[in-house]
C-alpha cells in the first residue's frame, strides 16, 4: 500500500530521535509498534472478512446454478412423463 523502504524508516527514526531525544525514543518505539500491529490485525481481520464474504457469494452462486440444473432435470422429466402417457394413450386408442 505505501511504498516505505529502509531508507524511509531510517530517515523517520533519525528525525525523531533528535526532536525527541534518546531517553522517550523506546517507549516512543514501543507505542508505535504496538499501533502497527494492531493496524495489520486490524487489516488482516478486515481482508479475511472480505475473503469469506467472497467465498460465500462463489457458493450461492453455485448452489443457484446447481437449483437451476435441478430444475432444468424435472422439467425434462417431466417430459419425459407426459410423452410417455400420450404414447400410451394412443396405443391404448389403437387397440
Amino acid at each position: 500500500m505505501f511504498d516505505v523502504g529502509f531508507w524511509e524508516f531510517a530517515l523517520i527514526g533519525v528525525i525523531t530521535l533528535i526532536i525527541v531525544g534518546p531517553e522517550r525514543m523506546p517507549s516512543i518505539a514501543r507505542a508505535a509498534g504496538r499501533y502497527a500491529g494492531k493496524a495489520k490485525r486490524f487489516i488482516a481481520k478486515i481482508q479475511d472478512d472480505v475473503s469469506e464474504e467472497l467465498e460465500v457469494d462463489k457458493l450461492k452462486d453455485q448452489l443457484n446454478t446447481m437449483d437451476k440444473e435441478s430444475n432444468i432435470v424435472e422439467i425434462f422429466d417431466e417430459a419425459k412423463g407426459t410423452i410417455n402417457d400420450i404414447k400410451n394413450d394412443v396405443n391404448n386408442k389403437k387397440s
